[in-house]
C-alpha cells in the first residue's frame, strides 16, 4: 500500500471519529469502562500474586543436626544439603545462635543453658520451587547425620493450595473480564458500523476493495481503543499511586510482604491496558465490518 494511500485511511479515519460524535462516545465510553475494570483488577491480582510469592519464598526447611555429629560431619552434611537438587539456599544455624534466637522471644532465664545447650545445630534450605518444598525435605531427611527435618508439614500444603486456588479464580476472573470486554466493544462499534452501512455498500459498488474498505474502520477501532484507554491509565495510575504511598512504609515495618514497586510495574500495566484497548478496538472494527463487506 502507498504511503499517500495509508496517509489517507488515517486521515479519513480521524474525520470519521469527529464526525460520528455520539458513537464514538458510546464506543469510547465501553472501552473506557471495561478497560477500567481490567486494570483496576490486573492491579489487584498482580499485588496479590507478588504477597503470594512473598509467603512462598518464606518456607523454609529445618534440617536438626544430630547431637552426636562432629564437625567433620556437618560439615559433610552442609555439602551434601547444598548438591541436592532442588535446593536453592542454606544458612548454618550453630546451637549457640539457637539458644540466643529463644533468649530473644522467651527471656534471659533461658541463658542457664548455655553451659549445657541441649539444642541442635540447624540447617534453614530453601527450594528452588517452593511447591516442591516436601520433595526436597524427604530428600533432606534421607542424608547422613540429620536428627529431624521440619517444614510446616500440614501447613504449607494448605497454604500451597490457597495460593493456587487464588491465582486461578485470579486468572479466570481476568480472562471473563477481557471476554466481556471484547463483546461490549465488539457491539458497540458494530452499531456505529451498521449506521453507516450504505457508506460501504457505495463504495462495494464502485469497485473498492474490501482492505480498502476496511483499513479505515481498523484504524477507528485503534483511535477508539487508544481514547477509550486514556482515562483508565489516568485513573489506576493517580489510584495506585496514592495506595503505594499509603500501605508501602507500613508494609515495610512489617516486613511480611511488600506491594509491587510504583514503578516500573506501573508503566506495565498501563502499557497493557494501551495495548488491550488497541488490540480490542482493531479486532471489534475487523470482526463488525467483515459481514458489511459480502455485498
Amino acid at each position: 500500500m502507498k504511503g499517500r494511500t495509508l496517509g489517507r485511511h488515517f486521515r479519513e479515519s480521524i474525520k470519521s471519529i469527529s464526525r460520528n460524535g455520539w458513537m464514538t462516545f458510546a464506543s469510547v465510553s465501553a472501552v473506557t469502562v471495561t478497560l477500567l475494570l481490567v486494570g483496576v483488577f490486573v492491579m489487584i491480582m498482580m499485588n496479590l500474586n507478588k504477597v503470594a510469592d512473598d509467603l512462598e519464598k518464606d518456607v523454609e526447611i529445618k534440617v536438626y543436626v544430630e547431637l552426636t555429629s562432629d564437625e567433620a560431619s556437618i560439615t559433610k552434611l552442609e555439602q551434601e544439603i547444598k548438591e541436592t537438587k532442588g535446593v536453592e539456599e542454606v544458612k548454618y544455624s550453630p546451637k549457640g545462635d539457637e539458644l540466643n534466637k529463644l533468649v530473644v522471644d522467651f527471656g534471659e532465664d533461658l541463658r542457664l543453658f548455655e553451659q549445657q545447650n541441649p539444642l541442635h545445630n540447624v540447617f534453614y534450605a530453601k527450594a528452588t520451587n517452593p511447591q516442591e518444598t516436601e520433595a526436597v525435605a524427604e530428600k533432606l531427611d534421607r542424608l547422613d547425620n540429620t536428627f529431624e527435618v521440619k517444614y510446616g508439614e500440614g501447613k504449607i500444603e494448605k497454604l500451597f493450595s490457597f495460593l493456587n486456588t487464588g491465582r486461578n479464580v485470579g486468572l479466570v476472573l481476568i480472562l471473563a473480564l477481557l471476554f466481556t470486554a471484547m463483546f461490549l466493544i465488539s457491539n458497540t462499534i458494530r452499531i456505529t458500523i451498521v449506521a453507516r452501512r450504505r457508506d460501504i455498500e457505495i463504495m462495494k459498488l464502485v469497485g473498492a476493495t474490501n482492505w480498502f474498505i476496511r483499513i479505515p474502520f481498523i484504524l477507528e477501532g485503534m483511535w477508539l481503543g487508544i481514547l477509550g484507554a486514556i482515562v483508565p491509565i489516568t485513573l489506576v495510575t493517580v489510584l495506585y499511586y496514592n495506595i503505594y504511598n499509603l500501605l508501602a512504609p507500613k508494609l515495610e515495618q512489617g516486613k511480611l510482604f511488600e506491594l509491587l514497586e510504583f514503578s516500573p510495574f506501573i508503566y506495565q500495566v498501563n502499557g497493557l491496558i494501551l495495548l488491550m484497548g488497541i488490540l480490542i478496538g482493531v479486532w471489534g472494527s475487523f470482526m463488525s465490518v467483515r459481514k458489511f463487506l459480502r455485498v
